[in-house]
């Protein structure tokens, strides 16, 4: 996702979803090489989810600088590289699964020792499933580099655990959330100038079977690694969001219909290969999280749930709003932190519609 998040970030709310995020960790809670411990979040994906790595890049997506960060209570309101005025997604997510620490951003200091076993943070602001995606921002964690940054943590996991023990604490007790596919389309296939000619060679139901086939390569990588319980978010309402109404001088009850076109084709084709891994890879189990109709919802009935100001940025590009609660956006591309806790609550505990074919909560209790 991008500047402060050209991420699209807003979009994939995401899911994030259960993901545990933060440079900072909170004093562990016990030995790591306890039994009793309830596990660990290895989150991956883009700026929605980023919970400082890009603070370790020279690149152009940052979001260390206030007033990021500033209703973060674990670090006082100090920007922590959250693309967010608070708490993610996935934070949220790992609190409520009563996970002690905040995973960890791998290219964090701290990443190391017994640190690692509540969870670690591989996401990147502009990281995406293609390689190319997110190239004008510099540097960024695509998805590939970061399923190589698991496979370090993964051994070390061998080491502090031995293997046996380590093997079925990734299989039994740990959750890869993965929230990515938004910078493809954003910064990358829809990318003004830059991409006019990959539009030209590629169609969008080619462009989207590229997408697929380098997600499922990774996901299954990852299961050789020993994931066993995925959360995989679709691509939100990418048409919708303040940035995409802004530059196309679009009404706040209007979308661009040809980015929301690639991403409900894109959501579909994700559904299927989800149940197709599934099905194909023994002991897995892929929860479906449809942020684009959490999002969506959000964005239509946002009166409904308190977010009076409506899809209004509230900084920090905009003038620092004190009614950051009535907001669903924090800048042009990402979720407020208020926003982030009524998409949490869904995905923790909702139904069917918006996360299937389990919540996070029956998810972890498998």
């Amino acid at each position: 996702m991008a500047f402060c998040g050209v991420d699209l970030c807003g979009v994939k709310l995401i899911m994030v979803l259960l993901v545990v995020t933060s440079f900072m960790s909170f004093i562990p809670k016990g030995d790591a090489a306890d039994d009793k411990l309830l596990g660990a979040s290895f989150i991956f994906g883009d700026s929605l989810v980023d919970a400082g790595n890009n603070n370790y890049l020279n690149t152009l997506s940052k979001a260390d600088s206030t007033p990021n960060g500033i209703d973060f209570e674990a670090s006082g309101g100090t920007p922590t590289g959250r693309f967010t005025n608070g708490r993610t997604i996935g934070d949220i997510v790992g609190e409520e699964l009563g996970i002690p620490n905040y995973a960890t951003p791998f290219l964090a200091p701290n990443a190391t020792g017994k640190n690692i076993l509540y969870g670690v943070n591989y996401a990147s602001g502009g990281g995406g499933i293609l390689n190319a995606t997110g190239r004008i921002f510099v540097n960024r964690l695509g998805m590939d580099v970061q399923i190589d940054y698991f496979n370090i943590t993964r051994k070390q996991i061998d080491k502090l655990m031995g293997a046996s023990k380590a093997r079925d604490y990734i299989q039994k007790k740990s959750i890869m959330s993965i929230t990515v596919g938004s910078n493809d389309f954003l910064n990358n296939y829809l990318l003004p100038v830059v991409s006019v000619g990959a539009r030209i060679t590629q169609n969008p139901d080619t462009f989207t079977d590229e997408m697929i086939t380098h997600l499922r390569n990774q996901l299954t990588r990852l299961y050789q690694l020993d994931g066993r319980k995925f959360v995989v978010g679709n691509v939100g309402p990418i048409g919708c969001i303040p940035y995409q109404k802004t530059i196309n001088q679009l009404n706040e009850n209007e979308c661009v219909e040809l980015a929301d076109q690639l991403a409900r084709k894109y959501n579909a084709k994700l559904k299927d290969l989800l149940t197709q891994l599934s099905e194909n890879l023994p002991g897995s189990t892929f929860v479906y999280a449809n942020v684009y109709d959490l999002v969506m919802e959000l964005i239509t009935n946002y009166k409904k749930y308190g977010q009076y100001a409506g899809i209004i940025p509230c900084g920090p590009t905009s003038s620092l709003c004190q009614d950051r609660d009535k907001h669903v956006f924090w800048d042009p591309y990402h979720p407020s932190q208020a926003a982030n806790v009524l998409l949490a609550k869904q995905l923790l505990d909702g139904d069917t519609k918006y996360i299937s074919p389990m919540n996070l909560r029956q998810l972890r209790s498998l």
